[in-house]
């Protein structure tokens, strides 16, 4: 059954290239929340440029963040992938360093879409991140997602991705073929990721039965 729920896309010619900014505090955390959308917009619009930054990462870390971008943006030529060394777990503390990034960033880039984590996630990193991506870019089409873990702070997303079933695979390949150092941890696993693309999309009638989520809290029509 189609739902009738309306869908959006960009308001760009197909020669106009979209300027697409990732954020994501940790090396794996912009995969994990929206490495399935990534893909999909990289199938659907032929002239993309991605701006992915990492803003912590240890030393073997740094190796699997930049493998790992390489191989999500290997269809798109116009890339900068740029891995950070703010300290782990530390950012609340080291805000203005960071705040100091963002305020040059915001002179290299005018993206037309940013991906961020969400404000209400507990991880302290995490909701600093947000808090400059909102405070810098006052201007631009905002999307937080979202990351499974042990806090329990997944919420109610207001927008969805939809996503096919190989799409979805591949964003869960690459993950536990580049992050190696996480696959210790209980909840990295590709059951973990598949059943949040899961609900997703049993929550958004995925016609595919899967999709990522998404917090928009302003959006122009």
């Amino acid at each position: 059954m189609e739902t009738n729920v309306l869908g959006l896309t960009f308001n760009k010619t197909s020669d106009t290239a979209l300027q697409i900014l990732c954020l994501g505090a940790h090396s794996d955390d912009i995969e994990i929340g929206c490495g399935g959308t990534i893909l999909k917009l990289i199938q659907t619009y032929p002239n993309l440029n991605f701006y992915w930054i990492v803003f912590s990462a240890g030393p073997r870390r740094d190796i699997e963040a930049y493998a790992s971008a390489e191989t999500f943006l290997e269809q798109t030529p116009h890339k900068k992938i740029l891995v950070k060394d703010f300290k782990d777990g530390f950012f609340p503390y080291t805000g203005a360093e960071i705040k100091t990034y963002f305020e040059q960033l915001k002179q290299e880039v005018n993206p037309d879409l940013i991906f961020t984590h969400c404000r209400h996630d507990l991880h302290q990193d995490h909701r600093v991140i947000s808090d400059l991506t909102w405070n810098t870019f006052r201007d631009h089409l905002i999307l937080e997602y979202e990351i499974p873990k042990y806090d329990g702070d997944l919420g109610a997303p207001n927008l969805f991705v939809h996503l096919d079933e190989p799409t979805c695979q591949r964003k869960i390949s690459c993950l536990l073929d580049h992050f190696q150092t996480q696959t210790n941890k209980h909840w990295f696993t590709a059951e973990t990721f598949l059943s949040i693309l899961r609900l997703r999309g049993i929550e958004s009638k995925a016609p595919h039965n899967y999709a990522e989520a998404f917090y928009s809290r302003k959006m122009v029509l």
